[in-house]
């Protein structure tokens, strides 16, 4: 069940830590490359940055984005800027998503999102959420999959599971935490069944492609193949 005041306030803690975070940085240290390939740490915030508004026209019953050729121009448009610009433009983006999520409305309505992909108008804080955590994983300034909230990542792993789950590329997989936990996705492919196991973080990041799978144990054939995001 989705608790979107929960969501809301678990989105304020996680941006309250991004921002903090950021604030250590300089303008040379925002231009230096982050995690993900071809981007700075720039352009990662100028990315949270525009998908915080991009949510706030979901919210509003508007496309996400104009296109994606305008999503990509915005973000390279913005990378460079320097960096009490990148962060007032980060928090009050932030500010106004926060503003249209918790504005009285019909949370169980059904939004569009990028690609024509649909979901409910509750979920909209949790995947903002995620965009937060895992971009500010991404910065490589010290905040590590190990350092998410546990419950976070349990539901990360629930949603990310479920969205792999009978994908035509993916073999059945059992996904196995040192906790206790596990999963099922896959089965659309031929082969396995594997089976995955390792700490809930390590599996996180080889389920959202931060981590190569390497500290992860597979029995029944080698660590399946996942199709990017």
């Amino acid at each position: 069940m989705i608790d979107h005041a929960h969501d809301l306030d678990a989105v304020r803690e996680a941006t309250d830590r991004l921002l903090s975070a950021t604030e250590k940085l300089d303008d040379a240290a925002l231009a230096r490359p982050s995690r993900l390939p071809g981007w700075s740490r720039g352009h990662v915030v100028a990315h949270l940055s525009r998908n915080a508004d991009a949510l706030v026209n979901v919210l509003q019953g508007h496309p996400m984005y104009a296109d994606s050729e305008t999503r990509d121009r915005d973000i390279e448009r913005d990378a460079s800027r320097p960096k009490a610009e990148q962060l007032a433009d980060l928090a009050g983006s932030a500010a106004r998503l926060m503003d249209a999520a918790s504005a009285p409305a019909d949370w169980s309505r059904t939004v569009t999102l990028r690609n024509g992909v649909t979901d409910s108008a509750s979920r909209i804080p949790f995947r903002r959420r995620v965009e937060v955590e895992l971009h500010h994983v991404d910065l490589g300034i010290g905040y590590e999959l190990e350092d998410l909230p546990e419950e976070f990542v349990g539901r990360e792993i629930d949603f990310l599971t479920e969205r792999f789950d009978r994908h035509p590329e993916v073999v059945p997989t059992t996904v196995a935490a040192d906790d206790g936990r596990s999963w099922i996705t896959g089965g659309g492919a031929e082969g396995g069944p594997a089976v995955v196991r390792g700490t809930a973080p390590e599996l996180l990041g080889w389920l959202c492609g931060r981590r190569d799978g390497s500290a992860l144990t597979v029995e029944g054939g080698p660590l399946p193949a996942l199709p990017p995001l």
